[in-house]
């Protein structure tokens, strides 16, 4: 029997690799290399028991930083470095870049009035309207967008009375109601009072919408409580075109619809409150409306669905509005407060008033047409 290869272990079978002699360790290549050889490494102490000799003399340098309570080294390393004054003046440029430079006031009025909502310490009239909650938050909303988007351009607020009960009658258009919330802040921060529109029963109806309308000082356009406000010395606004005005076709742009059987007028009559038309100019053309999903809209209970160049082509991006050019003018108000309470039940008499109110819209809507350079100018 022949003398048998050894071959060491942990080679794999392949000579020469491992612990084998023909390959030396690091430790002799090292000492090869005239590197003195090393200290043997103490054996670790079990834990609570103090090292013995040199090894349990503390280094030489400063003593290390004792961690607060809770502190973690991640929570050491980014913070600690910035100084408190830097970190204060990043909250001061903040707070005056979103509140302006009278920001303390500013701030101190938010907080005081996030402390009201919370205690319950706010009002609300009758009919729900929360007069605080809409001037410092749903009109302060909106007014960007009647500022900077549509760039709204008033005339005529002389004509609505600073105090006492007042109709506002106004066209309506836009697909959706925009111009009744863009007319609630222009009269707002123009005549410095708050509109009161008359919704349709549809507004009421949506579990969201209603308590927002409500909130914001809408009621149902019924008579009795148009009368209501008007004797309470409210500055009540009406759209008599209803959904007919703003789902009509873009080809009947600036062309008023029926204005119903005059029961504003009626409540005008009763009231002997002044009429104040209002014409605007602007808002077909936020939304064109190019056609109408009608069989659609009937099975959602809905008066229509509309088809506009962009929606529901392009989603939600589609439900952004036109930056169209916005134009409105207060014509002289149509008094009424020369007839009796009798005459307003001649339904004659309702019928004259309601087409002098729907004339003098339509013929100063052509005149600002007329003057309007452009759609988006």
């Amino acid at each position: 029997m022949s003398d048998a290869e050894i071959i060491p272990i942990g080679t794999g079978g392949r000579p020469g690799r491992g612990m084998g002699r023909d390959k030396p360790s690091a430790a002799a290549r090292s000492l090869a290399n005239g590197a003195k050889p090393r200290a043997p490494r103490a054996a670790a102490e079990p834990p609570g028991k103090p090292a013995v000799g040199p090894a349990a003399e503390p280094a030489a340098g400063p003593a290390p930083e004792t961690p607060r309570a809770g502190a973690t080294t991640k929570d050491r390393e980014p913070l600690d470095g910035i100084p408190v004054a830097d970190w204060l003046a990043a909250i001061e440029s903040g707070a005056r870049e979103v509140f302006g430079p009278d920001w303390e006031r500013r701030l101190a009025e938010l907080l005081a009035f996030l402390r009201r909502r919370l205690e319950g310490e706010y009002l609300v009239d009758d009919f729900g309207f929360d007069r605080e909650l809409t001037e410092r938050l749903f009109l302060a909303m909106v007014r960007p967008l009647a500022e900077k988007w549509f760039r709204i351009e008033v005339r005529g607020i002389e004509n609505i009375p600073a105090e006492g009960g007042a109709l506002v009658v106004s066209n309506h258009s836009g697909t959706i109601p925009v111009d009744s919330l863009m007319t609630m802040v222009a009269v707002h921060d123009h005549a410095g009072r708050n509109l009161r529109p008359l919704g349709a029963d549809l507004v009421f109806r949506l579990p969201v919408v209603a308590g927002l309308a409500r909130r914001m000082g809408a009621t149902l356009a019924c008579q009795a409580d148009a009368e209501r406000m008007l004797n309470g010395g409210e500055l009540v606004g009406v759209w008599p075109e209803g959904f007919k005005g703003i789902g009509k076709p873009f080809s009947e742009r600036y062309k008023l619809q029926r204005f119903g059987r005059g029961g504003f007028v009626s409540a005008a009559l009763r009231t002997g409150v002044p009429i104040v038309p209002l014409s605007v100019v602007g808002a077909e053309e936020i939304y064109p409306i190019v056609g109408n999903l009608s069989t659609l809209a009937r099975l959602l209970n809905l008066p229509y669905l509309p088809i506009t160049p962009f929606f529901p082509l392009l989603g939600p991006l589609g439900l952004v509005p036109l930056p169209s050019k916005w134009l409105m003018e207060f014509g002289e108000p149509i008094r009424t407060d020369t007839f009796g309470e009798l005459e307003a039940e001649d339904p004659m008499l309702v019928f004259e008033v309601t087409d002098q109110v729907r004339e003098t819209i339509q013929q100063t809507l052509f005149k600002l047409l007329r003057e309007r350079n452009s759609v988006f100018g």
